[in-house]
């Protein structure tokens, strides 16, 4: 049992995780880590497109990270559950460190004289490949961090501060990301990004060891098999899953803000980092006030509602032809994720069991983390197909349809409380 400073949280402390020294350390790792992800996923967005002038190219930024964050997911679930996870964590932003040292060496004007343009995006494909892979393992072994470091009581609180720190520093990184890239270059750009995953790596140093809880006699296969049905004989599990990664899949226009920022709303790099603030700073306002008014009152109902909005704010977005009126349509984006992102950690973590938290949150990555690179493949591909404007329309109808028909599917889980689901779990299934 994690163990709180001399101030003793109760129910109604806004701050009750904060309390927690290793929840501040991961914290901490939380927020510089997702600053450098944020900043090099918006930068390299703008590059690629510089340079290549194709929307299809950047789709196929989500794609060479999603296939092996998907494809090895479920292994580092299990590899997560059997091993201690600071030290997974100190591999994996090993390996982060080392694909951005390479992408800056790749990208800096230096190596126009040894590298032709049509080598470096390829090398930048590839780096990103390298982080999916480290990706695959990242997920399982943060989320057992987290869960172990604050006690079961908190979990609603934690997973408020720790989806606020993402969003916060979300706001911060793509608006100080574009400015760098506009004004200083990429490689200014990319020497911040080192300079925040070192600041990560050594906040993992910083966490308590978390030991295996799971200690499996039978063969891999078997054991992933456990988690996977464990999901599905879930029914508040697997909605929740489903619906997010549908509506991250059809939702996904943020792959397309370089697009709409150069060709639509005529605002340059700057803007694309303004839109992604937007959307974070909606997200982080709403997170915040969250830590006070929980949506978790009824959570499933709550969800459904979070969802729709998110899909109507994706069309509004999509048919606005004014700068200030599209900030406006992603702050509500925003805003509506961060109640979907919520409800979803808090119900994970209430009803996983300690021993099976590394293989559920595997299948949480297959559903959930890799669909906003696989959302971003199929805006590129449907932008490709039907124009910009087209496709983020379709997308946010495609996402109203799936909260449709998962209210008919679902309609005995929307009056329940979170009471309900934590004195009596299976009420979930």
């Amino acid at each position: 049992m994690p163990e709180a400073d001399s101030t003793t949280p109760t129910k109604t402390d806004a701050f009750a995780a904060l309390r927690f020294k290793d929840f501040r350390s991961y914290i901490t790792m939380r927020f510089f880590f997702t600053f450098a992800y944020q900043m090099q996923n918006v930068v390299l967005s703008i590059y690629i497109y510089d340079v290549t002038h194709d929307k299809f190219a950047l789709g196929l930024i989500g794609l060479y990270e999603a296939i092996p964050a998907i494809g090895l997911s479920l292994y580092g679930g299990y590899i997560a559950d059997k091993l201690e996870k600071r030290k997974m964590l100190l591999l994996i932003f090993g390996t982060i460190f080392f694909s951005s040292l390479v992408m800056m060496a790749a990208t800096h004007k230096g190596a126009g004289d040894y590298l032709h343009m049509r080598t470096v995006v390829p090398i930048i494909y590839g780096m990103l490949f390298v982080n999916g892979l480290a990706r695959a393992f990242y997920a399982p072994a943060a989320f057992s961090v987290l869960a172990n470091s604050v006690p079961r009581e908190v979990y609603p609180n934690s997973s408020t501060w720790n989806s606020s720190s993402w969003q916060i520093a979300s706001i911060i990184a793509p608006v100080v990301g574009s400015f760098i890239y506009a004004y200083l270059g990429i490689t200014g750009a990319f020497i911040t990004i080192v300079i925040f995953l070192a600041v990560a790596f050594v906040s993992v140093c910083l966490l308590k060891k978390v030991p295996p809880v799971f200690m499996p006699k039978e063969g891999i296969w078997k054991s992933l098999s456990e988690g996977i049905r464990f999901v599905f004989n879930t029914k508040m599990l697997v909605g929740a899953l489903s619906l997010d990664m549908f509506s991250v899949f059809f939702g996904g226009a943020v792959a397309l803000l370089p697009v709409f920022a150069k060709d639509i709303l005529h605002v340059g790099p700057e803007g694309v980092g303004v839109m992604r603030g937007a959307t974070s700073l909606g997200a982080v306002l709403t997170m915040l006030s969250m830590t006070r008014f929980s949506p978790m009152g009824k959570p499933w109902r709550n969800l459904l509602i979070a969802v729709a909005g998110f899909g109507l704010s994706i069309i509004c977005f999509g048919l606005s032809r004014n700068f200030y009126l599209s900030l406006v349509f992603l702050f509500l984006e925003g805003g509506f994720d961060s109640v979907s992102v919520l409800i979803r950690g808090t119900i994970m973590q209430m009803l996983t069991p300690d021993e099976m938290r590394g293989r559920v949150s595997a299948v949480n990555q297959m559903f959930i983390g890799s669909s906003n690179e696989i959302g971003e493949f199929e805006s590129g591909v449907a932008a490709k197909l039907l124009d910009t404007v087209p496709a983020v329309i379709f997308g946010g109808t495609m996402t109203l349809i799936v909260v449709t028909i998962t209210y008919f599917k679902t309609k005995k889980l929307v009056p329940l409380t979170l009471t309900d689901i934590n004195k009596k779990p299976e009420v979930a299934t």
